[in-house]
């Protein structure tokens, strides 16, 4: 098809003019039949948001995703994009890309009167249908419809009486194309309503002229939760008429998160292969995710984002990363305490209600670490209960009365992996509990799972950690106190 340069060639060929709509409709339709993924790449919403967004567009809605932030909003908007036909005709320079056997435009009519099938067209690939607006307060309806060009009717030397001055905004621009709107709630109500014609008539006003443009095409709104922005809303007339509101929400199982984190992280092959991540490190880098989320700390409405343990994943192996380059090794894994170096990108991802910011956001960092360890021990290890009647039946007792003889274990931030290996296997009662608790754990992630057990009966109140100038210092919580007596 991409051979055919003319109105005439294009007839002969037997093609025929779609909507948008349609066209997205009969590529749905086909890919459903196929077995094929409709949106590859969107995990976690299989069962939930994808088949109400198939629904949607087998029903040629116009469509408002509504939900929190970094929930797959804008992904799922620009994943329509190949549901689109690979090339469409336009009529060569039409700025509104006018379809060939259906023009709309003046500049298009003309031109099609002048020249009949000897009319030049031309193919847009579908990567290029796709506009994308962020919905600002300082957006006007220039710039999304149009408006009077004072020097184009002074070059074509026209009356501002004639449409041939107009100048179109973002919204003609797009026409057969799919148009998002992204913060829809965050545009000012006036500019909402100049979308009123377009989305229920398909017509457009500028300037008083009575313009009848009949658009093609798909919109697509995203939009945070009301009660969330309150910079603004969503005025009641548009939503009535945008056809399907779909609500996204957050991954809801840690697999479904680590697929979303992998498949995000930007990490080149050099760091992949410099660092090993033992599996229990990215499951708790997840679980931190979810605990932010239920933290009392942290404004729910506001939400928190799946960025935040994309960037908190690349933090962690970049904090391994760089203790290896300073020890000189070319290969490390990652440590518990590493996870200190995520601090950084958790502070910067989540909204603190009062109480949260009398903690401190860095505090507040490190409380969703520790709630992660203590939310995951109970599945490697025997669950502490709060009050215990006899200590010394507890399987801890060996590891707590190590610690209770010992002045003080630390385990420093520089140590190389052979010295933080020896570290721990100098605490005996630690691979005593791993063999009888877990010995099926792989090797390369034993190390880690002994430092986590540390953590966890830190988190447990069982053991006391203090942070040393390079290092963590884990001793017996009641020692320091017998001691002094």
């Amino acid at each position: 098809m991409k051979d055919i340069k003319t109105l005439g060639e294009l007839k002969q060929s037997g093609y025929v003019s779609k909507s948008i709509k349609d066209e997205l409709r009969d590529n749905l339709r086909t890919k459903i039949k196929s077995g094929k993924p409709v949106f590859e790449g969107v995990h976690g919403f299989e069962n939930t948001v994808i088949p109400e967004l198939e629904r949607a567009i087998l029903s040629r809605h116009n469509i408002n995703l509504l939900g929190l932030r970094g929930q797959a909003k804008t992904r799922l908007a620009r994943k329509m994009i190949e549901l689109l036909d690979e090339y469409m005709p336009i009529i060569a320079g039409s700025e509104i890309n006018d379809d060939p056997l259906r023009p709309i435009s003046r500049y298009a009519i003309d031109i099609i009167a002048e020249n009949g099938d000897a009319t030049p067209i031309q193919w847009i690939h579908r990567s290029e249908r796709f506009f994308e607006k962020l919905a600002t307060p300082d957006v006007t309806v220039a710039d999304l419809i149009g408006d009077v060009d004072p020097i184009k009717a002074a070059n074509l030397k026209l009356s501002y009486a004639d449409d041939r001055v107009i100048h179109f905004g973002m919204i003609p621009r797009a026409n057969r194309c799919i148009f998002v709107i992204n913060e829809l709630p965050d545009l000012q109500a006036r500019i909402q309503v100049a979308l009123f014609n377009i989305l229920q008539e398909g017509d457009i006003q500028i300037r008083g002229f009575k313009v009848r443009m009949p658009l093609d095409m798909q919109f697509v709104f995203t939009a945070n939760p009301e009660d969330y922005t309150n910079r603004g809303s969503i005025v009641t007339p548009l939503k009535d008429r945008i056809g399907s509101q779909i609500l996204t929400h957050y991954p809801e199982s840690i697999a479904i998160a680590r697929t979303i984190t992998h498949q995000e992280a930007k990490l080149d092959k050099v760091q992949s292969d410099a660092v090993y991540v033992p599996s229990l490190a990215k499951d708790l880098l997840e679980q931190i995710s979810f605990e932010a989320r239920e933290s009392e700390f942290i404004d729910a409405k506001s939400g928190v984002s799946a960025r935040m343990s994309i960037t908190a994943y690349e933090n962690l192996l970049s904090t391994a990363e760089r203790r290896g380059l300073l020890s000189g090794a070319d290969t490390t894994t990652v440590r518990l305490s590493d996870f200190m170096g995520i601090i950084p990108a958790i502070t910067g991802k989540v909204e603190l209600v009062y109480e949260g910011e009398q903690e401190g956001a860095a505090v507040v960092a490190q409380h969703l670490i520790g709630d992660a360890i203590h939310t995951f021990f109970p599945a490697f290890f025997p669950k502490i209960e709060k009050l215990e009647r006899d200590a010394t039946a507890s399987p801890y007792a060996n590891l707590l009365e190590w610690f209770f003889a010992e002045t003080g274990f630390e385990l420093l931030d520089d140590a190389t992996d052979e010295e933080y290996r020896k570290q721990l296997d100098a605490v005996l009662p630690l691979e005593e509990l791993i063999q009888k608790y877990q010995p099926n754990y792989t090797p390369e992630d034993k190390y880690f799972l002994k430092e986590f057990l540390l953590w966890g009966l830190v988190e447990y109140d069982k053991l006391s950690k203090d942070r040393v100038v390079s290092g963590y210092q884990f001793k017996d919580l009641y020692s320091n106190y017998i001691n002094k007596l």
